[in-house]
């Protein structure tokens, strides 16, 4: 075989291969059609299928241990640099508050500044409707939802929300949590109606 017959089957195979990587991938994580942006947008997906495997294996650890009926938030430390300030759209704020937790045996919700945005995910089993119960807490508490995906897995489910903040807001990235995570009890009544 000549070189540009081992380099045109290379070719081949290269697109055959981003061809099929891109049929496995959610349209969403693929911005554009060309290899790069392919390549990229499965490797978002699959870091993200990545946590959601870690939740699930979290979840059966925390079951087998001891099931909690109630959620538990907790915000997420992150080791600052001498002096950081970070720019978030509550203000200008030390390092302290990035993200939040709120892990429950029921669903796992984790809130995260994304430049001016919230990175909002949540795992939890499947329930018909709870997806509407999420978006309409979310609009109660002056969020819009700017993209929203979901993947599963059997019984398990994970959300994962890119939301604006709204100027009536004034909820702490835990405060989210908590109340995302509250939508799955159904005898709670929300504490931050605005």
């Amino acid at each position: 075989m000549s070189h540009i017959a081992v380099e045109r089957n290379r070719r081949r195979q290269m697109n055959d291969h981003l061809k099929v990587l891109r049929s496995l991938t959610p349209c969403f994580y693929i911005k554009r059609g060309d290899q790069a942006s392919i390549i990229g947008g499965v490797i978002e997906f699959i870091k993200e299928l990545h946590q959601v495997l870690q939740a699930l294996e979290s979840k059966k650890q925390r079951k087998s241990l001891s099931p909690s009926p109630g959620p538990s938030p907790r915000p997420l430390v992150q080791t600052p640099q001498s002096g950081d300030h970070v720019h978030t759209p509550f203000g200008i704020e030390n390092f302290k508050e990035l993200g939040a937790c709120c892990n429950s045996s029921v669903a796992d919700v984790e809130a995260k500044i994304s430049g001016s945005n919230v990175m909002l995910k949540v795992i939890a089993r499947r329930i018909p409707g709870q997806i509407v119960k999420i978006v309409s807490v979310l609009e109660k508490l002056s969020f819009e939802v700017l993209h929203l995906n979901i993947s599963s897995m059997e019984d398990t489910v994970l959300y994962s929300f890119v939301i604006k903040i709204g100027l009536e807001c004034q909820l702490s990235l835990e405060e989210l949590a908590l109340e995302v995570q509250q939508s799955f009890f159904p005898n709670v009544v929300y504490t931050h109606e605005i």
